[in-house]
């Protein structure tokens, strides 16, 4: 997938995997995804097996792990979650909003690290930004 993703010369930005809060998914649907962001105008052809969906703005908090190995990506990944696992992101007046938006994952490229991002709210902010039904 990442291969035909990459193929998108529209693509604002790399492709990610997502996994997507159940409310905005269509039931029936995988809660992992994997998309490249584009512009509200796209207009050129999907590939096979993909839709274009809009998904409401939300905050993120991003992790970045140490370089590693490529043969060592899924150690990578366990580390840089479970890292966020023990993260207390009101340390920065933040909490934790999986409601709000997907947790994000970029393509674990052994140079740069693993990179991930989990939803957040400012403290005492109420509810997800918007909800799609």
């Amino acid at each position: 997938m990442w291969n035909v993703l990459g193929q998108i010369k529209e693509a604002l930005y790399e492709p990610v995997g997502m996994w997507l809060p159940d409310f905005w998914r269509p039931q029936g649907t995988s809660k992992y995804v994997q998309g490249v962001e584009v512009a509200l105008a796209f207009q050129c052809p999907v590939p096979e097996s993909f839709e274009v969906i809009e998904l409401p703005a939300c905050h993120l908090m991003v992790f970045q792990g140490p370089p590693f190995q490529d043969d060592d990506f899924e150690k990578a990944i366990a580390a840089v979650e479970n890292l966020i696992e023990r993260y207390e992101p009101a340390h920065y007046g933040f909490q934790w909003a999986d409601e709000d938006g997907p947790r994000v994952q970029l393509e674990p490229w052994g140079y740069r690290g693993y990179i991930e991002a989990r939803p957040v709210r400012a403290l005492g902010k109420a509810g997800p930004v918007s909800g799609l039904k």
